[in-house]
């Protein structure tokens, strides 16, 4: 796949190079065909690596979460926490995406898009390398606080990224980053149990292992950190007729004057909530149910696989039509079915379960098709990227604590998993008004 886009890649800027034969100022290009042949080729070979960068960062966006919740009763265990404190652990997450996305944009615009996800790798490396060994609860949750600050900053500017440099293919790009994502995050979530047995049963040794991938992930990035854009600045004879330059693009714009761009931000919140809920406590819902704790690691790990074909589908189902509102129910339902089944059934219909909670979390990459379909350009998908994600993932911060604390005080599973299909009725609806067929900056203009 990554071949036939950079193929594609090549093919654009042969064809572009081809047809221009003036520069701005309306003087005669002299090019030779070996001068125009090696730009193609240059500008493609960065295409590739561009492509290779998303999906290796999209691999490591979630298992610094999802191997603490296979191995959750084990920290706990080791740490001394409670349950009260376990909720605020899995509640960590979302609150760093809050506070460290929001600076996204400024950093991207200071350093380049591609320095900041560089250094976001590097922060998710150190993170989840010293996380197991600093002592403490404080300490395992400052690193871990590390280590999702880049994954914050890395999850907006990714479809900043994609609109940038595939802005005819985002739907496609959006899948594949998606999917990457979804593949790491099921990964994690099933060989976490058994890498720790084979290292000796250690849950620090369990958890340490997954800086080796994250490290991976910032040699693709390092020949782009000098970059200040998402991608080389186009010559105007290289733009497409329908594309405006970047000095017709606005600059700024009042998102918060948009109900699209509010509706797109709750629904981003409560699918989040959802999701953090998930890889935090499923597995211990299983495990309390009486299942083994390698199955009910196997059991999140399905939960999670789910998204790998579904995140590459829905985003290019999504982009064919004009409202996406009806993926929203249906994921919905899912997710309604799924949790009556964990309520009534545990571990009698376990599998049916985390195959219907795993379609149902595929509201992730439909909210990040969303992102690039409600923003006309460049700079809007930067500020609804970063609106939507970080007010979305405030308002998912009380959800995986207040689990943990209905978890502690009923002494059992039914009010936390009444609470998690609650919250599945309103995020249909905002879900079903951030689908319409609208721009932000239309709204933000008419106020």
């Amino acid at each position: 796949m990554m071949c036939l886009m950079a193929s594609e890649e090549t093919r654009t800027v042969e064809t572009r190079t081809a047809m221009a034969p003036t520069e701005p100022g309306g003087a005669a290009t002299a090019r030779t065909p070996e001068t125009s042949k090696g730009a193609a080729h240059a500008r493609a070979w960065t295409t590739r690596l561009v492509v290779v960068g998303i999906v290796l960062s999209a691999l490591n966006l979630r298992p610094a979460i999802t191997s603490l919740g296979a191995l959750l009763e084990e920290v706990r265990g080791g740490l001394g926490m409670s349950g009260s404190v376990a909720g605020l652990l899995t509640s960590v997450p979302p609150l760093c995406f809050a506070v460290f996305g929001v600076t996204a944009p400024r950093l991207a615009r200071r350093f380049g898009p591609a320095a900041v996800v560089c250094a976001g790798m590097a922060a998710i490396t150190t993170g989840l390398l010293i996380r197991p060994f600093v002592g403490g609860t404080a300490g395992f949750l400052a690193a871990s606080a590390l280590a999702l600050m880049g994954i914050a900053v890395s999850n907006v500017l990714m479809p900043v990224i994609v609109k940038r440099w595939f802005p005819d293919r985002v739907g496609s790009m959006t899948g594949l980053y998606s999917m990457a994502l979804a593949l790491g995050t099921s990964l994690a979530a099933a060989v976490t149990v058994p890498l720790t047995d084979a290292m000796g049963g250690s849950w620090r040794s369990g958890l340490a292992v997954w800086a080796a991938v994250a490290a991976a992930a910032v040699l693709p990035w390092l020949p782009l950190v000098r970059d200040r854009g998402t991608a080389p600045a186009p010559r105007r004879e290289d733009r497409q007729p329908s594309a405006p330059a970047p000095a017709e693009q606005p600059a700024a714009l009042r998102i918060t004057r948009s109900r699209t761009a509010w509706a797109l931000a709750v629904f981003f919140g409560l699918q989040a909530t959802a999701a953090y809920i998930t890889m935090g406590w499923m597995a211990q819902i299983f495990r309390d149910a009486g299942v083994p704790a390698g199955t009910a690691g196997l059991l999140l790990a399905v939960t999670m696989v789910m998204g790998v074909p579904l995140a590459f589908v829905i985003p290019r189902v999504a982009t064919r039509l004009p409202h996406q509102g009806p993926i929203v129910l249906v994921l919905g339902v899912c997710g309604l079915a799924g949790y009556a089944g964990l309520y009534f059934a545990p571990a009698g219909g376990s599998w049916v379960w985390a195959v219907l909670l795993g379609v149902s979390n595929c509201a992730f990459p439909l909210a990040l098709t969303m992102v690039g379909m409600r923003a006309r350009s460049g700079p809007g998908v930067v500020q609804l990227s970063a609106f939507a994600q970080s007010t979305g993932y405030l308002i998912s911060i009380p959800g995986p604590l207040l689990v943990g604390v209905l978890y502690q005080q009923s002494g059992g599973w039914g009010l936390p998993i009444a609470l998690m299909a609650a919250l599945m009725l309103p995020q249909m609806v905002v879900g079903w008004l951030a689908g319409r067929n609208r721009t932000v900056e239309d709204e933000a203009a008419r106020g």
